[in-house]
């Protein structure tokens, strides 16, 4: 089978066991949307897969993204163009990472990994990121570039929701509840337009906000669904000793990793709400593993400079 053909994947759900669970009665499953690809996992591969389809049957040769120093999707972009035969372009935010570019990427594993995909960096100053979906900015990238097809950072956009919607399956019509992590609000997006009608949806926003209910609500017309704001840990990309201790405890029990970003936050979060019986009795519960372990190296270097212990790999 051709890695991004038009053919459905589906993902296998593994059951956990854990004590906490058998006190409440209820039933855990992740699915291990991780184990999709290596490098292309998760939301990322789902993401992508209509996205690099329709540039191929345009005739484009190029992709252009954005991302931040250890974006999942600029790694997972990089990964997918190689694979499908796309050149790709990165505008990465901060042209600080440009100045020393050889130590810039022996330090940096996610712009590393993109390199050697062929991925061409273009680093850009903080002011100009803000503005980078503005006419004037996109223009300047045509006359650099050439012609390109466009996809926004994070990967969201329609054809990212369509492939969204294939996580589920008609066998996960068994689970009460289904749970992902939120970004930008694409990934939870799909699942709620795939979900069933007896299902309840719950989010984990990794960003403090709420801005994320109005642009979910752009992509899904469907109302079973909620987000629980409490387990972001301080915002985007934080972590603390705690979450740490989770992970790790989490990896050992289970032999599941989780990046920090994402995942680990929602299982923290759905842990907790088991251990205040938020869930009923017998509620079966499927959380969706949405890859992004290529992080965990990254993360790792800024633990080790807050002298916090490392995430297990």
């Amino acid at each position: 089978m051709q890695f991004f053909s038009s053919e459905s994947i589906n993902s296998i759900n593994q059951s956990i066991t854990h004590s906490i669970l058998d006190h409440a009665q209820v039933m855990l499953d992740i699915k291990r949307e991780d184990q999709i690809h290596k490098h292309v996992s998760g939301n990322k591969f789902r993401k992508l897969k209509y996205n690099l389809a329709k540039a191929r049957a345009l005739g484009y040769d190029a992709i252009v993204t954005f991302g931040g120093a250890y974006s999942n999707h600029i790694a997972a972009t990089a990964a997918a163009g190689k694979i499908v035969g796309l050149k790709t372009i990165g505008i990465i935010r901060g042209d600080e990472l440009e100045k020393n570019l050889d130590k810039t990427l022996s330090e940096n594993d996610t712009l590393q990994f993109a390199n050697t995909q062929q991925m061409q960096l273009k680093f850009v100053s903080r002011e100009i990121y803000r503005n980078k979906t503005t006419a004037a900015f996109l223009d300047s990238l045509k006359t650099e570039f050439g012609s390109f097809y466009l996809i926004p950072e994070g990967g969201t956009n329609d054809l990212a929701i369509k492939g969204c919607e294939e996580i589920l399956s008609a066998q996960d019509s068994e689970y009460d509840i289904v749970c992902c992590a939120v970004g930008t609000g694409g990934t939870i997006s799909g699942i709620i337009n795939s979900s069933f009608s007896h299902q309840k949806i719950i989010g984990f926003p990794a960003l403090k906000g709420d801005f994320l209910v109005k642009e979910i609500s752009r992509f899904t017309s469907k109302t079973n669904w909620e987000l629980v704001q409490d387990y972001h840990f301080g915002g985007y990309g934080k972590i603390n000793h705690e979450l740490i201790e989770f992970i790790n405890m989490f990896k050992e029990q289970q032999q599941i990793a989780l990046d920090p970003v994402y995942t680990a936050k929602m299982l923290f979060g759905i842990f907790d709400r088991i251990q205040k019986g938020v869930f009923p009795k017998n509620t079966r519960i499927l959380a969706v593993h949405t890859g992004g372990l290529q992080g965990i190296a990254g993360m790792n270097k800024k633990l080790m400079k807050k002298k916090l212990p490392p995430i297990t790999i």
